[in-house]
């Protein structure tokens, strides 16, 4: 590792921790600030002054990334700022030198020899940080969906990659790289766990190829974000911002859009917010649209697998570069994301789940609480009957579908759509939840024999709950997906619901209540 300024001669010109004890001076800077906070990474030195942010990249030289000369930083302080305008142009401001002068001092934008290149950012309160309000048990499950459309945003305009093969050559290395870093520096780490990690993500990873390539074909790949976690996520005036992509290889950042999510959904799932991880995969696949991204959920294990095995590797980088006890936590930490790796690429059987109820008897509220626990994480996908209504009819979650929309003809087609969504995620291995009125005997039937073809378990769950209970629902919603008025209660109450082949749940109960029956069912159904 380097810890010199290095020109493209590669002659040192200083040491490097000179010029950071200078940046974490209020001298250093005009007007000086009352203080600096200096926050550090294994790449890098960030110092808060006043109402800026100034990011330094350590003088370092790692198997994936390469700051050890002058010029190789400032390149990449020149990416990192065009890279991160795509998604902050408000907190990216410019790319400024560090300078020396004759009589030895540092000048921050001066005159002289320039010894750093520094990006300087408008900066922001850290206790928006997403990862800071995840520690204190401040984020929001509302907040959720709204990340979750920023990201499929920013994902569907990102640039694409056309060569298919280049995307898993690029996975082949990552697997390679963390392989041979963890094995470096984790000489305490389970033996056991790291040859099964390596192991079984080495032969996923070849099963899954075919697959790979077409996603990158059908415009899967692009030009991500490649670091996607909660630290890298702030909330400004109420919206989230994704910031600090990747900016040392484009190439690490172009990825599988899952891929880049799984970042997030890990990250969700190691603090201990498996609620939040489901929202938001539920969330994104609803924001991003299509179908291609249900099959796609098939490399959804190996994708997580690998991005627990990186943050493994960026802990064990952190514990070389803090002694003491902050050095023993980094290690463990290390040691529990190794873990976590080989728990995801565990086999685990998806499971079908259906759940039927007129209007009001809270079958959305239910599938949201059932879904994080059901099959692998992050839990079961829903398919709900009023989003596929709404997308056949070309319009978004909230904007109201015309009379029409709700003939007979038309639900048939919304619940044909409904199991064939199902049956895609069930082949990329995910449980579903399918959440509709299921007031047709036969329709009831149609989503059991999903389940038969797809050779799963299966739970049909009917909800139940007096009408005044449901039409006070429906009165009390604000913002709902759904169009049910208590008009249209009414005429669902004199429908012949015939024989009833799904378990009956009394939905008259709090929910937390009424989440507990459904799970004890389909636990029974499973042992059963």
């Amino acid at each position: 590792m380097l810890l010199c300024y290095v020109d493209t001669m590669g002659q040192c010109e200083s040491d490097q921790a000179k010029l950071l004890d200078f940046m974490a001076s209020p001298e250093a800077y005009d007007p000086a600030p009352a203080r600096v906070e200096r926050v550090e990474t294994h790449a890098s030195v960030v110092f808060l002054a006043g109402q800026r942010a100034y990011k330094v990249k350590r003088a370092v030289r790692y198997p994936f990334l390469d700051f050890s000369t002058l010029e190789l930083r400032r390149a990449a302080c020149l990416n990192e700022l065009a890279i991160n305008r795509r998604t902050a142009p408000h907190l990216y401001l410019e790319v400024v030198p560090v300078t020396i002068s004759d009589d030895g001092k540092f000048h921050l934008n001066g005159k002289g020899k320039v010894v750093e290149w520094v990006l300087a950012m408008r900066r922001f309160e850290q206790a928006g940080l997403y990862d800071r309000m995840a520690e204190e048990g401040r984020l929001p499950l509302s907040a959720i969906p709204q990340l979750a459309a920023t990201i499929a945003a920013f994902h569907r305009s990102a640039d694409r990659l056309l060569a298919p093969e280049q995307s898993v050559a690029a996975l082949h290395a990552v697997l390679k790289d963390n392989a041979a870093a963890i094995a470096a520096k984790g000489s305490d780490l389970s033996l056991v766990a790291l040859a099964a990690v390596n192991r079984q993500s080495r032969e996923s990873l070849a099963a899954l190829e075919p697959l790979l390539k077409a996603r990158a074909l059908g415009g899967y790949v692009r030009h991500c974000h490649g670091d996607l976690h909660l630290r890298n996520i702030v909330d400004i005036d109420g919206s989230p911002v994704l910031f600090d992509a990747i900016e040392f290889d484009d190439a690490i950042a172009t990825v599988d859009v899952l891929y880049d999510l799984a970042f997030l959904l890990m990250d969700l799932g190691a603090r201990g917010l498996p609620a939040h991880a489901n929202l938001v995969l539920n969330a994104y696949l609803d924001a991003y649209g299509g179908t291609g991204n249900l099959i796609g959920l098939k490399a959804l294990p190996l994708f997580l697998s690998v991005r627990a095995m990186i943050r493994a590797k960026v802990e064990l980088l952190r514990a070389g570069l803090t002694p003491g006890p902050a050095q023993n936590e980094a290690r463990h930490r290390a040691a529990t994301y190794v873990l976590l790796a080989r728990e995801y690429l565990a086999a685990r059987r998806p499971r079908l789940v259906a759940i039927g109820g007129l209007s009001g008897s809270g079958k959305s509220s239910v599938a949201q609480a059932l879904a994080p626990p059901l099959g692998p994480f992050p839990g079961a996908v829903q398919v709900r009957s009023d989003l596929e209504r709404k997308r056949l009819f070309g319009l978004s979650a909230d904007h109201q579908l015309p009379e029409q929309a709700y003939a007979a003809e038309v639900s048939d087609v919304v619940y044909r759509i409904c199991r064939k969504r199902a049956l895609m995620v069930l082949e990329g291995g995910q449980a579903v939840i399918v959440d509709g009125v299921h007031a047709k005997a036969e329709e009831r039937e149609a989503i059991a024999a999903c389940a038969a073809r797809a050779g799963v378990e299966f739970t049909g769950l009917w909800l139940e709950a007096p009408p005044e209970t449901m039409r006070g629902r429906i009165a009390g919603r604000r913002g709902d997906i759904s169009d049910a008025t208590p008009a249209v209660l009414d005429q669902q109450l004199a429908y012949d619901l015939g024989p009833q082949s799904f378990a009956v749940v009394d939905a008259n109960r709090p929910l937390d209540q009424v989440v507990a029956s459904c799970l004890g069912l389909i636990g029974e159904a499973k042992s059963g």
